[in-house]
């Protein structure tokens, strides 16, 4: 390649950034007209849309050509989506554990950096802060593909009047983190228990005889390992920024495909985006097959169940609801009709929220 096709090159790019600029500015133009058509309408307003943010990005996916994958486009149309948002209305948004959690990562992926994160302690803390209003969503994790469920978060599902509105599924990749840098320093190993988990394997092969602790999340273990020598931390590579970490090793969890679910909740029910999910919580009575006719009048209304969990109801001994996941929004004929005859097989029956599909 000459210097001056070089240089031609270098020129359109300059071109084609000042066209993408004017463009991007444009739409932040058309989402402040959007905020105040609202406002004008009067009544409660909802500035952030999760079916509307969630047919965007599928639309960006499916017209996308390359080079560039479509994932990666649509994260730079998320950005652009949050930027925009942050003109209508400023948002908070709380979340389980310190700057570098796992949770904190989730959120900033399904509403973008331009968001005002709320870190919380306890995952009761978040539903209560988006309970009170102080932020109008929450982050929290629900289930991980080798771990299981998160108890606690099914637990403040219970009771919590707070609608599911959305999910979030992200790859989790785990590094062993220290101040040290060498494995024969290392005396202590902090982590939460389900990273101890996951990394089980690992852990036995390499530290068989380094004592571990479980501690409140990954992050909070990490803050740990940076004040304590000879102490380390299993964390994200974010976390290692953040506290001033080196990376003794990375990917260092036994299952490669190791991914977290993360729930939105928030007091909206968004309508229908095209591909949803439905969250109910179901009661039956204690009889012989009461479980087995849960599941008929989905098969027979043709709606496909994705997840089901049993927790105790915290009602009576041996007393328990179930957690079920079903494909479509509840608006939709087929779940409608599904509910409908759910009604009949239960003793409580409460959606816990239709929502977008995780597009990322």
């Amino acid at each position: 390649m000459s210097d001056k096709t070089l240089e031609q090159i270098r020129v359109r790019i300059d071109e084609l950034d000042e066209q993408i600029q004017d463009l991007i500015n444009e739409r932040a133009q058309c989402a402040q007209a959007v905020a105040e058509a609202k406002l004008k309408e009067g009544g409660e307003v909802n500035f952030y849309r999760p079916e509307r943010e969630a047919q965007v990005l599928r639309k960006v996916i499916e017209r996308n050509k390359g080079p560039l994958a479509g994932e990666e486009i649509a994260r730079l149309f998320r950005e652009i989506m949050s930027a925009c948002l942050a003109l209508e209305q400023p948002m908070r948004v709380a979340y389980f554990g310190p700057a570098g959690s796992y949770t904190h990562a989730a959120a900033v992926k399904h509403f973008g950096h331009s968001v005002k994160p709320v870190p919380h302690r306890a995952i009761d803390e978040v539903f209560r802060d988006v309970e009170a209003g102080n932020s109008y969503y929450g982050v929290v994790p629900v289930e991980n593909s080798t771990e299981g469920v998160v108890n606690h978060t099914l637990d403040m599902l219970l009771n919590s009047p707070l609608r599911v509105c959305g999910e979030v599924e992200l790859r989790i990749h785990l590094c062993l983190l220290s101040k040290d840098k060498e494995f024969g320093k290392i005396t202590k190993i902090y982590a939460h228990q389900q990273a101890l988990a996951q990394c089980r394997e690992w852990l036995d092969e390499t530290f068989k005889e380094v004592p571990r602790e479980a501690v409140s999340n990954n992050a909070e273990a990490a803050r740990m390992a940076s004040q304590e020598p000879g102490a380390a931390a299993i964390a994200s590579s974010t976390a290692a920024e953040i506290y001033d970490l080196n990376i003794l090793a990375a990917n260092i969890e036994d299952e490669p495909d190791n991914t977290t679910r993360f729930l939105i909740i928030g007091k909206q029910s968004p309508p229908p985006s095209g591909h949803d999910k439905t969250t109910l919580l179901l009661s039956t009575p204690n009889r012989s097959g009461a479980l087995a006719r849960l599941l008929v009048p989905l098969a027979d209304a043709g709606v496909s169940m994705t997840r089901i969990e049993s927790r105790p109801s915290r009602r009576g001994m041996w007393d328990y609801v179930f957690f079920v996941d079903v494909e479509g929004h509840a608006d939709e004929p087929a779940v409608k009709e599904a509910l409908e005859g759910l009604k009949e097989e239960t003793v409580m029956l409460k959606n816990l929220g239709s929502y977008p599909v995780a597009v990322l």
